[in-house]
């Protein structure tokens, strides 16, 4: 249904250390620049890009907005979690734990603000 999701960003290389560090905690691989200056991390087909603004302005967050992405493991959320609080994101809402769902969640905002959540699927 998707083919990317992309997010403005007033700092590119704040940006670059907070998501190669969490995406690597989830054995993601790093960011790369593409010839248009947008930072773009790959991942079996699927493209998280970030942008400063095509109109000048300053990127703001989505109000209401959240990036959901999935990790393999309770484990792999806690370190997204730690990955994340040490470069620069900020730790919101609860704190990572397992749902009664039985997913296992954390939610963070990145530097610019946008709100994330990792989740692992439920045991089975």
């Amino acid at each position: 249904m998707f083919t990317h999701i992309m997010i403005g960003s007033n700092d590119l290389e704040r940006s670059r250390q907070f998501y190669d560090a969490t995406f690597a905690a989830l054995g993601g691989n790093l960011g790369e620049m593409d010839a248009r200056g947008r930072l773009i991390y790959l991942h079996e087909g699927g493209r998280l890009m970030i942008t400063t603004p095509i109109d000048g302005k300053p990127a703001t967050a989505a109000n209401g907005g959240t990036i959901g992405i999935a990790a393999a493991s309770p484990d792999h959320v806690l370190a997204w979690h730690a990955a994340g609080t040490a470069n620069g994101g900020t730790a919101i809402e609860s704190q990572p734990a397992e749902r009664p769902n039985g997913a296992f969640v954390a939610y963070l905002r990145d530097p610019d603000g946008n709100k994330l959540s990792a989740r692992s699927h439920p045991a089975k």
